[in-house]
């Protein structure tokens, strides 16, 4: 017997030795090359080795995949795998009514209860009463499943995550081929654990098949997407190859300097992989040391790149002042996490958008970049490359551990459709110049002249104390500093000419509630505005990717509505310097939990106010 549903939330949780981030990772596979629509949200222990069987050491993979176009990975799961007992207490507090529940009892002992504060099992004490639970013995079930491949006891209770996920697979309708492949091509060296897990993840499929408390299986149909040819993304793989992209149109060498930080690690670890084209990567010994190599090779006539998070910024703020000084393409990447200090390191935030933009010494505005999606990590870095090497300026490109680490469909581009990059070296002294002068600008983007060390003739001195405005040289003259200071701006502020005006997406065109956000909170507000949307009431969304210089239209925008709700997980930093260029009373909606926006709260929030704009008006019309 089968079921027809329209979107499906699974939820693997266990201790971070379980296999949930494989178990999950694979089940998106598959549901990718269904064709299903795709959004994943893994979650990570902040703790390295937290002790076993603890809520610290609780990992979890959520995946929302549906037959119509999604735009987040689901606030709260219609099915739990729980395969311990932290895994289910850590995640109750998510669970609707009537969630599915699959519970490992195997380790549901006095001991592993006491560990997470439990008096009782919640398995007989009536906690579980609201959901469909399933109770199963996952690891002996999987030590049953592989007895005649020789492995220890241990080793064959590490087989329980591919039952489970084999389980998954009959459940949902998913096909076997993909992960037997994967599985094959993974362990190929160790022929025991390859066959062993193949084996448990063959008995979990058949245990669904044939078992009547499954009877029932479901069907998620593909969702239509435009023709072309796709792929899994991440948000950190989709930085990468945009960075190489931009490399690649400017002709440049990509060259990475940078030191290991969670959430931004995936960057450079796929990165130092691509030597094939050409990308050389640096692993300092710190975060100054990578930034600082990547503005030396900036000077050498590369694209430096420098990747981090929010305490690496913190780190790498004077060699962007000196990137600023200098006037050399910089690309730096913020992935931000939860902070202050080392926060939540595995959590997600957007607490860094005063910091990219006012986080340096002195007068030192550059742009900032953010990306909204996952797959949109590759047009921004893009775009963040083009930025940097034409107006020869650090540019910062914000994202953050919900789009580093979630994963949803990109279509791959036609990289030949991608217009070049010109980093128009200097290759000659000027007409009627007696030597180099470094500091001599295009006249419309006010970019200095790039000139390779080494080529005949343009030999010239560079630093981080003020530049004389043409030579190059030092110069404490007050006139020289401020005429640098503004024209450093002016250079900024005129990246504009480039910034597409901003889109208001209203269908009805007489929305009087705004929500203007920016960054990862792009699929929370869709999705939230959506549902508003099939209510029948108004709501105009709009959503920015370039923060710094912001959108010419901006203003118009703003105040051409009567209330904008600028929706952040922060404590308002948008809507803060929004109040300060535009004197618009905009609205904060802020959280800070290290979670995605949650689509229900934001729902409810936005409902209330448009409710409240509407029944303003009609007093006011009552009045008259």
């Amino acid at each position: 017997m089968s079921k027809q549903l329209n979107r499906v939330v699974i939820r693997f949780a266990g201790d971070s030795g379980d296999g949930m981030q494989l178990t999950g990772d694979r089940f998106t596979a598959e549901a990718a090359s269904l064709g299903n629509d795709i959004a994943t949200l893994p979650n990570f222990p902040a703790e390295i080795r937290a002790p076993q069987g603890t809520l610290p050491g609780v990992s979890s993979f959520q995946l929302h995949f549906a037959d119509f176009d999604i735009v987040t990975p689901g606030d709260t799961p219609d099915v739990l795998v729980a395969m311990n007992p932290a895994a289910l207490k850590a995640n109750l507090k998510d669970l609707p009514k009537g969630t599915v529940v699959i519970v490992d009892t195997h380790d549901f002992t006095p001991r592993n209860l006491k560990k997470i504060g439990l008096a009782t099992s919640p398995l007989t004490d009536g906690t579980l009463s609201a959901f469909t639970v399933h109770e199963l013995d996952l690891t002996d079930l999987a030590q049953r499943a592989v007895e005649g491949f020789g492995l220890t006891r241990k080793d064959a209770s590490r087989t329980k995550n591919m039952f489970a996920l084999g389980l998954l697979s009959w459940m949902y309708s998913r096909p076997t081929d993909g992960t037997e492949r994967f599985l094959a091509e993974k362990f190929a060296k160790k022929p025991d654990i390859r066959d062993a897990n193949i084996a448990a993840f063959r008995a979990g499929y058949a245990y669904g098949e044939t078992t009547e408390a499954f009877a029932v299986q479901t069907v998620v149909n593909p969702a239509p997407m435009p023709p072309g040819r796709y792929r899994q993304v991440s948000g950190n793989l989709a930085t990468a190859y945009g960075l190489m992209a931009g490399a690649s149109k400017a002709g440049l060498q990509l060259f990475l300097g940078s030191y290991p930080i969670t959430p931004a690690s995936d960057i450079l670890h796929e990165l130092s992989k691509r030597k094939d084209v050409g990308v050389m990567t640096f692993q300092a010994e710190d975060e100054i040391a990578g930034v600082a190599a990547a503005l030396g090779a900036s000077f050498g006539g590369a694209l430096g790149v420098t990747t981090t998070s929010g305490p690496g910024m913190a780190l790498k703020s004077e060699t962007i002042s000196l990137a600023i000084m200098t006037e050399l393409p910089l690309v730096v990447v913020d992935v931000q996490r939860a902070g202050p200090s080392t926060g939540m390191p595995t959590k997600t935030e957007q607490a860094d958008l005063l910091q990219a933009l006012h986080g340096r010494h002195g007068e030192a505005p550059l742009p900032v970049l953010a990306a909204r999606s996952s797959s949109d990590c590759f047009d921004t870095a893009l775009e963040a490359c083009r930025i940097a090497v034409t107006y020869r300026t650090p540019v910062i490109m914000l994202s953050d551990g919900y789009l580093a680490n979630g994963a949803e469909p990109w279509r791959i581009p036609n990289l030949d459709a991608i217009p070049p990059i010109a980093p128009g070296f200097a290759t000659e002294l000027a007409d009627g110049d007696p030597h180099f002068l470094p500091y001599r600008r295009d006249e419309e983007t006010l970019a200095r002249a790039w000139a390779v060390p080494g080529t005949p003739g343009l030999e010239h001195r560079i630093g981080g104390i003020e530049k004389d405005a043409l030579t190059g040289n030092v110069s404490y003259d007050p006139d020289n500093h401020e005429r640098m200071v503004r024209t450093r701006a002016a250079k900024v502020a005129g990246i504009v000419r480039d910034v597409p005006d901003l889109e208001v997406d209203d269908p009805s065109g007489e929305a009087k509630l705004l929500v203007l956000g920016w960054g990862s909170t792009y699929g929370p507000i869709t999705a939230a505005t959506r549902l508003i949307r099939k209510t029948g009431r108004k709501v105009a969304t709009a959503h920015l990717r370039h923060l710094n210089p912001l959108p010419a239209n901006l203003a118009d925008v703003l105040r051409s509505h009567e209330h904008v709700v600028v929706p952040e997980m922060n404590l308002g930093q948008l809507a803060q310097v929004l109040r300060a260029q535009f004197l618009v009373d905009v609205e904060s909606y802020s959280r800070v939990r290290g979670l995605p926006l949650s689509i229900a709260e934001l729902e409810e929030h936005l409902t209330a106010t448009i409710d409240r704009l509407e029944g303003a008006v009609d007093a006011k019309e009552e009045a008259r």
